[in-house]
């Protein structure tokens, strides 16, 4: 499995250098090293590229100190191998298992300085709905939530898999684009985080139209 981790680190690797990206950034996150962890939040059909484009381009935040939400199912094992390949750290658990210990060990990681990284639909959706997590991670972190997604004009659609997971095809034309931070009051109530949620569902949304 360790061996399958390493090839497909190679094959993201080998895609992600190829494509021809832009970033559209208008919080200039990218051009500067921000003193405060941030929570990356991104659709889990995009979470291929992530890995490439955390060290391509965020890892100067942190020195690589990076943590990423995985389900703890087997096929969030089978994930895990592959992004401990690009050296960052796992931390297993879901809404359905392990959630409230995962939620723990994200805090202490933002308190150590760790980004974190989450897919809000994920692990089983439904699909482009962000689920509760997140924005109880950022209310007890005090962290900046940054929606991040990335877009190819010619990619692969797996139509039967739940999220309709998404591989673009080498030397395409793509996109990173990432939106507006979204805090959350240590106050907030059950209705202030149920706005922010939606916040957050809508930015994510509008990130992912428009191929180039």
């Amino acid at each position: 499995m360790k061996l399958l981790g390493w090839l497909l680190r190679v094959v993201v690797t080998a895609i992600g250098a190829s494509l021809r990206w832009r970033i559209e950034d208008p919080s200039g996150l990218l051009a500067r090293t921000p003193a405060e962890p941030l929570i990356f939040a991104f659709w889990h059909n995009r979470i291929l590229m992530l890995p490439f484009l955390f060290k391509k381009h965020w890892s100067k935040r942190k020195r690589d100190k990076m943590a990423v939400l995985v389900s703890a199912s087997q096929d969030g094992e089978k994930l895990a191998l592959v992004l401990e390949q690009f050296d960052l750290i796992c931390v297993r658990g879901s809404s359905s298992r392990r959630g409230r210990q995962a939620l723990l060990e994200l805090t202490k990681l933002v308190k150590d300085g760790y980004d974190i990284s989450i897919t809000p639909d994920g692990p089983r959706g439904p699909k482009y709905a962000v689920q509760d997590g997140v924005i109880a991670l950022a209310q007890v972190t005090q962290a900046t939530i940054m929606p991040v997604s990335w877009s190819a004009e010619r990619k692969f659609v797996f139509r039967k898999a739940w999220d309709n997971f998404q591989v673009p095809m080498p030397f395409s034309r793509a996109v990173v684009r990432v939106g507006e931070p979204i805090t959350v009051s240590r106050e907030a109530d059950g209705a202030e985080r149920e706005n922010k949620r939606l916040e957050l569902e809508r930015v994510l949304q509008t990130l992912c139209e428009n191929s180039p």
